[in-house]
């Protein structure tokens, strides 16, 4: 089990962080202060809920001595030890070290791959998923780039999703999303296979990550679209190109100033990323066994539409309510994912 000393201390620091708030500590320090007692409160919440059981248990087992109440105490005894397990075992996952980019916002891109129009439309159908998800979650979904085919499909998709704990929840949304159906161009009642790409990133602060003027090319342009009203006439859209790296990322709204903001601060989300991926492979040569592991060719998951049933490959999980998947009811296979990664964890540092 834990020892001891390491729960107080965590408990020490959680009360420090706790009156050095109530107090007014200088608003410098006022953000980092808040954010790390908000992480660790549930860690105390649980800290308390397991201390607060072996209390328990130690005044059942003292009571056994009373002839009048040992019959009680022997009860009370049982059912405190039959939920002793829980409560280590949910200590134990709030302990577990967390990932530093967990409460960050994040950056949600959709690009389509192979399969054509069709798979251009299951790109759309995932980008309205993630829209609807973000609504149940509170988040704002605020889209920073998006190119349409004529059908309606998405070319791509660029979104910032903000709100509590946004990449902890999508991080494992990673991947190549397959699609199993009937496609609504084709004539003959074929079902066809086509997958989408999804990525997502932690935001990237201005302490995250560093970029030299020099290693920036940027470009305006015309932007483009659909076609007739949406066509801009006007050279307001941006592209950044990160010359070391070769990353190239475009934002086209009106707004030539924005656009310049939203661009860059897509490409600090990618070059974080980048770093954060390099650093994860020095740490674990299998990385890419690992759930939530980022690897975007890697095929995690199929929405088969004609038996209703969509599949997370990862953890073998199937679930035939495919319907209410597609309008955002995602809870229930992040929190396996979520569960499975902590298991994982848990078990490493058992070896």
């Amino acid at each position: 089990m834990i020892p001891r000393d390491r729960l107080e201390q965590l408990t020490a620091r959680f009360q420090y962080l706790e009156a050095a708030m109530a107090d007014g500590a200088q608003s410098a320090d006022i953000v980092q202060l808040a954010r790390e007692y908000s992480e660790l409160r549930p860690v105390v919440a649980q800290i308390a809920a397991w201390d607060q059981l072996c209390r328990d248990m130690e005044e059942a087992r003292e009571m056994l001595s009373d002839p009048d109440m040992a019959g009680l105490a022997a009860e009370e005894l049982q059912r405190l030890k039959t939920a002793l397990p829980a409560a280590e075992d949910a200590l134990q996952r709030a302990l577990l070290p967390r990932d530093a980019a967990d409460a960050k916002p994040a950056m949600l891109e959709i690009r389509p791959g192979t399969g054509g129009d069709e798979a251009a439309l299951f790109a759309g159908d995932l980008m309205r998923m993630y829209q609807r998800y973000a609504e149940t979650r509170g988040w704002a979904f605020e889209v920073i780039e998006l190119q349409e085919t004529e059908l309606g499909g998405v070319k791509e998709m660029v979104a910032h999703v903000r709100g509590d704990g946004v990449f902890a929840r999508l991080k494992y949304e990673s991947g190549v999303h397959r699609v199993q159906r009937v496609p609504s161009t084709e004539s003959g009642g074929r079902i066809h296979t086509s997958a989408a790409t999804v990525a997502v990133l932690p935001e990237a602060e201005d302490v995250d990550i560093s970029i030299e003027p020099g290693d920036l090319r940027i470009d305006t342009m015309r932007s483009s679209g659909a076609g007739g009203q949406h066509v801009n006439t006007t050279d307001s859209a941006v592209r950044i190109t990160h010359l070391p790296t070769g990353i190239v990322v475009t934002s086209s709204e009106k707004s030539q100033h924005r656009n310049r903001d939203r661009a860059m601060q897509v490409l600090k989300a990618r070059l974080y990323d980048l770093e954060r991926t390099r650093a994860d492979s020095e740490r674990s040569a299998d990385r890419a066994a690992q759930v939530g592991s980022g690897d975007r060719s890697e095929r995690i998951r199929t929405y088969n539409f004609p038996q209703g049933r969509m599949t997370d490959h990862r953890i073998n999980l199937t679930l035939y309510r495919l319907d209410a998947v597609m309008q955002g009811d995602l809870d229930e296979i992040i929190d396996a994912l979520t569960a499975d990664a902590q298991a994982r964890m848990l078990a490493e540092m058992g070896q």
